[in-house]
């Protein structure tokens, strides 16, 4: 566990609440007659506290996007990709109580369990060391390292990444405009561009038109991202 803690950046005074954070149900389940007790109820509080800190750090950040696109945008960061993702990043599975029949099914790299078992040891943490330390913890292993296109591409939602982008200056219109294709009817490739207004903002290229779009909008949200920090 000293590994974990190490990786979470966090020290527990109760370390059996890190313990119950990673113990599954199906574990509990064939320990109950002894004091097992599953993750499920850290995984009810985590959801809250993640959704929480999540909310303030977009409500924060982004003091001038509508109700609407802030919604949007915590329920891409704190979806199941992202969490599995959060998990793969501090080897969760590794440490995870698993009943038999889970063990054999290969549930240390089940998406569902390991966003679970992310959002159980969230709430471990405030219980143990209060909000600001759990919150230092979503900052530390989500919000500091994922910002809202990253979120996107964990979707493949490019195109709606760029149109939030693009919401935020009226008066800008998106468009796309498919600019060649080749290749034979089984193996086509198509390219597109995306239009700001009358300017091409980016290109891609794809096996069918939406492929294409969604490389076309990904290359416009790079380049944004480069002029943004100052790039070329």
């Amino acid at each position: 566990m000293r590994a974990l803690e190490d990786a979470l950046g966090y020290r527990f005074k109760n370390a059996e609440l890190l313990e119950e954070a990673l113990r599954h149900s199906s574990y509990a389940n064939e320990h109950r007659g002894g004091a097992a007790v599953s993750n499920e109820r850290l995984e009810f509080l985590g959801d809250s506290v993640l959704g929480f800190v999540t909310a303030e750090f977009l409500f924060r950040r982004h003091p001038d996007a509508p109700e609407g696109e802030l919604t949007r945008t915590r329920a891409r960061l704190v979806c199941e990709d992202s969490l599995h993702e959060v998990a793969r990043r501090l080897e969760l599975g590794r440490y995870l109580r698993l009943g038999r029949g889970e063990e054999a099914g290969g549930g240390r790299e089940r998406a569902s369990i390991l966003a679970d078992a992310t959002e159980a040891v969230i709430a471990a943490v405030y219980l143990d060391g209060g909000i600001e330390a759990a919150s230092a913890l979503i900052h530390r292993v989500l919000l500091d390292d994922v910002t809202e296109v990253r979120a996107a591409e964990n979707r493949l939602d490019y195109k709606t990444a760029l149109q939030e982008l693009v919401q935020r200056t009226p008066g800008r219109a998106l468009s796309y405009r498919l600019t060649g294709e080749k290749g034979p009817d089984h193996a086509k490739t198509f390219t597109v561009a995306v239009l700001l207004g009358d300017e091409v903002a980016g290109s891609g290229n794809g096996h069918s038109k939406k492929e294409a779009e969604q490389m076309a909008a990904r290359d416009a949200l790079e380049r944004f991202q480069r002029e943004a920090k100052g790039g070329s």
